[in-house]
């Protein structure tokens, strides 16, 4: 009987070629051991969520690569070789993603998959086009644990034909999208990569206008420092359906998470939400910090982390006392989650002591004082 290679068998698709029944899908169990993803591409982040998703090792190899796998890099999440492909590549893997986009380097790397018995998953694209006007809807994320991603959010994924997403976005989700649903990498990072905005509501919209249900997928609420309003009005203006599914915003998640409640009887009547990206003295903060430190409210303190030493200085030459309770807490919801509880005078130097980098969001009020030796330390999703 002749059989047919290997590295060849394992296919990410929902294709309705007749030939694709001959091949064996199995679910593999690869908690712990080293996978390899192989390309820089939108499709090789697909392959890098599902990896990550069932608990892998996971290695990319690719000269250069979008913002949120660079991201994922950066973070240590995912170890990232920056150049081409080397057979050498495959010396320890036990599962190998070939999503460069070249067809002829792709074959290579099964071939080589196949020379050495391995296992190896090929992604066949295939674009859903249309007659008609598609439509955006705008998801919003949640804080990065896919499990806070809301079922309105999840079903809209599932039912769409392009997912435009970026960094902040739970990307694990992309690991479960058939292989025709189009992935796109928007991803900002502060300081580095980035799409402009104007750049992200084209995408959108010129999809939709070729029929496609797009899903714009962003990590918290859309609404909440997301540019979500912009990309409504873009979708508005072009004549392109668009519709809204609210996400759990990380503003009142993430505090909530680690035994911080952003109310609390007796302690505080209300919350107060700012963006920290632009410095208090900065012509282009439109921020009132006096009336911030006279509010009585909780202040919660996002895309602060560069900014965060200015902020504080403002605040305490408008009177907040300096050992008002503070917390900040990076990476809020994910397994690499960090948590400094500290003062206001002395949170930005705790900060910045702990090495901690962005996304982070800095809670200051009576609030962050509140008494841990109650709390497990634990959540469901962040494990600690």
């Amino acid at each position: 009987m002749e059989h047919e290679p290997v590295g060849s068998r394992l296919r990410m698709t929902d294709s309705d070629d007749p030939g694709d029944s001959l091949l064996y899908r199995p679910a593999l169990p690869i908690r712990g051991r080293a996978t390899v993803v192989i390309g820089g591409s939108e499709a090789a982040l697909k392959h890098v969520a599902a990896m990550l998703r069932g608990g892998a090792r996971v290695t990319l190899v690719a000269p250069e690569v979008g913002a949120t796998l660079g991201d994922l890099a950066d973070g240590s999440v995912i170890t990232w070789n920056k150049r081409g492909f080397e057979d050498s590549d495959l010396d320890d893997a036990w599962l190998v993603a070939a999503a460069t986009g070249l067809s002829t380097l792709d074959d290579r790397i099964e071939a080589a998959c196949e020379d050495r018995r391995l296992w190896c998953v090929r992604e066949r694209s295939s674009v859903r086009e249309g007659g008609r006007t598609g439509q955006v809807v705008l998801v919003g994320g949640g804080p990065g644990d896919p499990g806070l991603l809301t079922v309105a959010g999840l079903e809209a994924i599932r039912a769409a034909d392009v997912v435009v997403t970026d960094r902040l976005a739970p990307v694990a989700v992309l690991g479960d999208l058939p292989s025709d649903v189009e992935v796109v990498d928007v991803g900002k990072v502060p300081f580095g990569r980035a799409t402009q905005q104007e750049e992200i509501n084209r995408i959108i919209v010129d999809h939709a206008k070729r029929g496609r249900n797009v899903v714009r997928l962003k990590g918290g609420d859309s609404f909440l420092f997301g540019r979500g309003g912009e990309e409504l009005l873009a979708c508005a203006e072009a004549g392109v359906p668009v519709s809204v599914i609210p996400g759990v915003t990380s503003a009142l998640a993430v505090p909530a998470l680690v035994g911080i409640p952003v109310t609390h009887r007796g302690l505080t009547q209300g919350v107060t939400v700012v963006s920290g990206h632009v410095p208090p003295q900065s012509p282009a903060s439109t921020i009132d910090y006096g009336a911030l430190a006279r509010s009585g409210t909780t202040l919660i303190l996002l895309m602060a982390v560069r900014n965060l030493d200015a902020i504080v200085t403002e605040l305490l030459g408008h009177g907040l006392p300096g050992d008002t309770p503070a917390a900040a807490v990076a990476n809020g919801t994910m397994p690499n989650q960090r948590v400094i509880r500290s003062a206001l005078a002395s949170i930005a130097h705790d900060v910045a002591d702990a090495g901690i980098e962005p996304p982070a969001i800095t809670v200051i009020g009576a609030v962050a004082g509140l008494p841990t030796r109650f709390w497990s330390g634990s959540s469901p999703v962040a494990g600690g």
